[in-house]
């Protein structure tokens, strides 16, 4: 921490010469019952400025993100509370999973459903009859027009029974690319990516085909749909191979600086300046050669704020125009962290035997190019709902969907809409299954050699 921590200068008791010497330092040390609360202690402004600090009690237990896999029936959702009833609540279909069980069922985007094996969901049972042990059963659709529900209906030997879906939970490994398509609009062949997966390694070389297909159709826009995106796996490198898909034209030029605490960035501009600045690149790990489309603009799709994307769109500014379509500001973390072993340089390599402990501290901020960084966060260009309209959802990847739709105005011209009227009809949003899955953001991580400055 006094190596390498941001805010080293912002600590006394990180200051070099806070401790004479070595009793007086384990006597400081025994002051604190456990390790967290020691490293706690010496963290700046938590958690206002500092959030993403952590120690980690047994480093073995970290692991690299694993291909994401679920056991699901394919239905993505969300619940409101149904108007005018106390208990009763409403399930509507956000989209449907590739491959999944539902993708066979006739159930879309857009529908709704009521009950579940005829049970009728509530604020107290809906959780349990949706995602506990059961692991098929038949959910009863409905019609719903902002006010009333009412149940739907079949006609079977002249018998009118209820409409049902019957859906069955199966392990699922979740598409790398959910949608790549292109899109002729106007003057533009556009290429609509949404992307649902996280940003680790797992799927770069997947982001790299799609964006083959689009450089093979002669794709000249890019909207990056990250609206139910569930984060993760967010290392600098990998955010500088899809900044490098997009462009592609900026091949070993600065794509992100690092800018450490005021001791370790003298010693980094004096033995390793290049370790201060992540390049745009034109390969996958030194291996796959990049499909790069050369774009001058990027729309980006966000719904809320995420650490990745506010990287993307701070490096990519100082290149390129980069659009941010969102339901607010972003939330500015604009800085890395690290693990750190106790090791003489601090790597996994040669770590103390005598116990577990890690730490990742934020160790740098992040700038781009122009030295501009993101403290701030972005305001959008056009400024989005964090709750779609239930009731005029559309097809996602097609014009019928209102957002990509006012996205798809913007690319060929036309000014953005002013501010929508969200949730018009007053719902109680209670529950939504692909919020339910994200990641919880841990900022940006790097990897890199440090030397024992001590």
């Amino acid at each position: 921490m006094n190596a390498y921590y941001l805010y080293q200068d912002q600590i006394p008791d990180l200051a070099d010469r806070r401790f004479i010497n070595q009793p007086e330092l384990n006597s400081y040390l025994r002051g604190f019952a456990t390790p967290n609360s020691l490293f706690l202690n010496l963290l700046y402004d938590r958690p206002n400025t500092d959030n993403k600090s952590a120690l980690l009690d047994d480093f073995n237990l970290m692991q690299q993100p694993a291909l994401r896999v679920s056991t699901t029936h394919g239905v993505e959702y969300g619940i409101i509370a149904e108007p005018g009833s106390a208990e009763n609540v409403l399930g509507y279909v956000q989209y449907i999973l590739p491959n999944s069980n539902a993708s066979s069922q006739p159930i879309a985007r857009g529908d709704f459903f009521y009950a579940v094996d005829d049970v009728q969901l509530t604020r107290g049972n809906f959780n349990s009859l949706l995602n506990g042990a059961t692991n098929s059963y038949a959910l009863y659709m409905a019609s719903f027009d902002g006010t009333i529900v009412t149940a739907d209906s079949i006609t079977e030997n002249t018998v009118k029974v209820p409409r049902t879906i019957p859906l069955t939970k199966t392990e699922h490994s979740h598409t790398p690319v959910f949608m790549a398509k292109n899109i002729v609009n106007g003057t533009n062949n556009i290429g609509y990516l949404m992307y649902n997966n996280d940003f680790s390694t797992n799927y770069i070389n997947d982001l790299n085909t799609s964006f083959l297909q689009f450089k093979n159709q002669g794709v000249n826009q890019l909207i990056l749909d990250l609206r139910y995106n569930v984060g993760g796996g967010s290392f600098i490198k990998n955010m500088s191979q899809i900044a490098t898909m997009i462009t592609g034209q900026f091949t070993n030029e600065t794509f992100a600086k690092k800018r450490w605490n005021s001791k370790a960035q003298t010693w980094f501009e004096v033995n390793q300046p290049d370790s201060l600045i992540t390049k745009f690149t034109n390969r996958i790990y030194n291996s796959d050669p990049v499909n790069s489309l050369g774009l001058t603009d990027l729309y980006i799709i966000l719904n809320g704020s995420s650490s990745a994307a506010e990287l993307l769109i701070n490096s990519l500014e100082s290149h390129i125009n980069v659009h941010v379509i969102n339901s607010g500001n972003t939330n500015g973390n604009n800085s890395v962290s690290m693990t750190l072993y106790n090791s003489i340089d601090y790597d996994s390599i040669g770590n103390s035997a005598n116990h577990t402990v890690a730490i990742q501290p934020i160790v740098a901020e992040l700038l781009n190019s122009n030295d501009n960084t993101y403290e701030n966060g972005f305001t959008p260009l056009l400024l989005t709902c964090s709750q779609e309209t239930i009731l005029n959802l559309g097809v996602l990847g097609e014009t019928s969907d209102p957002l990509l739709n006012e996205v798809l105005n913007i690319v060929n011209g036309m000014p953005p809409s002013p501010p929508a009227i969200c949730n018009p009809n007053n719902f109680t949003f209670l529950y939504n299954s692909v919020s339910n899955q994200r990641i919880i953001d841990t900022g940006i991580f790097i990897k890199q050699n440090l030397p024992n400055t001590n």
